[in-house]
């Protein structure tokens, strides 16, 4: 009775399992046998009923063999996801990586569109995520309409005037031609610069003639010899182009930081071969580590290099903090040698524009604010703030963002995704699959169509000029007369739904060289005492 009642059961489920193979099998052979005006339904059934065949017979997928056709309705799911949810489904404070209201901002900025926003805030004011700036009752109506920073230090004689929001750094590889080509527009459009990416400076980086920071890599590429090593005849050709304001060396990024990678030879295409330097149609490797140094003092010798082969003009370095030993390391080396950085980008590990390992993307590297304090306080503690200028980039794209960015340290910002959004990303989060809808971060070229290089550069330096504007209202509401007078006390933070602390109560903001003074009197001594100018490597 049993065996008997189980039986039934698979028969009836293997029943309801091959019902649509059945009943589209019985209605093919109905349209069959009508003939005449019933056979059009045959154009709809017999396709139908061939891939629900298919996938019974097939022996790949455990699913489509055990649910032919029905199967497919999932993946069809799976697919319209993001999509449903990112329209349909979330609220406008619940998107990730950036909700739709942050997106609304930039899309509204660039179109120029009215982005005030009615009926107060949409954020929970007591939850242990809010945070906000300190206004002042008598505002400053008279602070400067523009401000600019100055980069280069006394050992560069071709210092930089760079705006205080810039375009982060995107290659030409993982961004489309159209794309390269609309950001560097908008950057001419706008006044500000435009960070190549270490993945070369292409022709379309320079066809509009706006400012670049030329990224340099461990793949060395523009600068690339034959053996894959750095060549000092190919960067001195490039980095002396008027269109090159400053050099960049890459230590490491937020979105994988630590990390390599390979350009299978298929993608590496006669376009992006130029650009690098490379074989067209063989593997492009990006190491993990550089191998032109090793040490921090080697870093230092070869920034030195690179800046007299630049014809003076300010070199830096950019990195995703991790072991904040090595940070010391190199503030160490630069007092022990005399070389000084001209510039550090500290870069978040929430930021990121193309693919990476989801391991590295959630796991590894620090946040922007924590990254962002400890270089201040690492360039504050030894003296160094003065000659070598702090940048930030990570989920930078309101005024209020750059304004906090300011006040715990930073001298200007960057921005990758949310430039991205100006020119039109809607978040399909295809960047890595060469199937982005709006063509900005593909190689297909019937997509990249989509996207008017004009249009697009109109956009990109409305959203820069936009968010500008908003910092300078800030500042003014703040009395200020700068956004570099903003300090960590003007910024304050939820603990919970009951407490607040101005932001320099929560984290250690360091005074001038107690680093050199009394290493032992802050919470970062055994770090310093880590740290060698000689070595990367972890004192015992």
């Amino acid at each position: 009775m049993i065996f008997s009642a189980a039986t039934r059961h698979h028969t009836e489920s293997l029943f309801m399992r091959m019902l649509p193979l059945l009943l589209l099998a019985a209605l093919t052979a109905a349209f069959a046998a009508a003939g005449g005006k019933w056979m059009w339904g045959l154009i709809l059934t017999v396709p139908l009923l061939a891939v629900a065949l298919l996938d019974f017979f097939q022996d790949k997928h455990s699913l489509r063999r055990n649910y032919p056709l029905l199967a497919r309705v999932r993946w069809a799911m799976e697919d319209l996801r993001p999509f449903a949810r990112a329209y349909i489904v979330e609220g406008d404070l619940e998107g990730r990586p950036f909700n739709h209201d942050q997106r609304a901002l930039v899309y509204a900025r660039a179109k120029d569109q009215l982005d005030d926003h009615p009926f107060g805030t949409e954020l929970d004011v007591y939850s242990d995520e809010y945070e906000w700036l300190a206004h002042s009752i008598v505002p400053n109506e008279s602070a400067p309409k523009e401000w600019r920073v100055t980069i280069g230090n006394e050992q560069c004689s071709q210092p930089y005037a760079a705006a205080l929001l810039n375009i982060s750094a995107m290659s030409f590889g993982s961004l489309s031609a159209n794309a390269i080509m609309a950001l560097n527009k908008g950057a001419a459009l706008g006044r500000f610069y435009h960070d190549t990416g270490e993945g070369g400076l292409s022709k379309y980086h320079r066809k509009h003639g706006g400012d670049l920071v030329w990224e340099i890599g461990s793949g060395y590429f523009g600068c690339r010899g034959d053996s894959g090593g750095f060549d000092e005849g190919l960067f001195t050709e490039t980095a002396r182009l008027d269109q090159v304001k400053m050099v960049e060396i890459k230590l490491s990024q937020g979105a994988k930081p630590g990390h390599g990678g390979v350009l299978p030879g298929v993608k590496v295409s006669e376009e992006i071969a130029e650009a690098r330097h490379v074989p067209a149609g063989k593997d492009c490797v990006s190491p993990a580590a550089h191998s032109i140094f090793s040490t921090p003092i080697e870093l230092l010798e070869w920034a030195a290099r690179l800046r007299d082969l630049s014809g003076g003009k300010p070199v830096g370095a950019k990195l995703c903090v991790g072991q904040p030993h090595e940070v010391f390391a190199i503030m160490k080396a630069m007092r022990e040698t005399g070389i000084r950085l001209d510039f550090i980008v500290v870069d978040g590990a929430e930021g990121g524009t193309g693919a990476a390992p989801v391991e590295l993307s959630n796991r590894v590297g620090m946040p922007l604010r924590e990254g962002l304090i400890l270089v201040r306080n690492a360039l504050i503690g030894t003296g160094l703030k003065g000659a070598v200028k702090l940048g930030a980039s990570g989920k930078v794209h309101s005024g209020a963002g750059l304004a906090m960015n300011l006040g715990l340290g930073a001298d200007w910002c960057n921005a990758a995704r949310a430039m991205m959004f100006s020119l039109g990303c809607v978040q399909s989060m295809r960047c890595h699959e060469d199937t982005c809808p709006t063509g900005i971060a593909t190689q297909d070229k019937t997509r990249q169509r989509g996207l008017v290089v004009e249009d697009k550069a109109e956009r990109v330096a409305r959203f820069q000029k936009a968010t500008l504007e908003a910092l300078h209202t800030i500042v003014v509401a703040m009395g200020l007369d700068n956004p570099w007078q903003i300090t960590p006390d003007h910024i304050n933070e939820r603990l919970n739904s009951a407490r607040s602390h101005a932001i320099d109560r929560i984290y250690e903001f360091l005074p001038e060289g107690i680093l050199l003074s009394d290493p032992d009197s802050t919470h970062y001594a055994r770090y310093w005492h880590a740290a060698q100018a000689h070595t990367f490597q972890r004192k015992s």
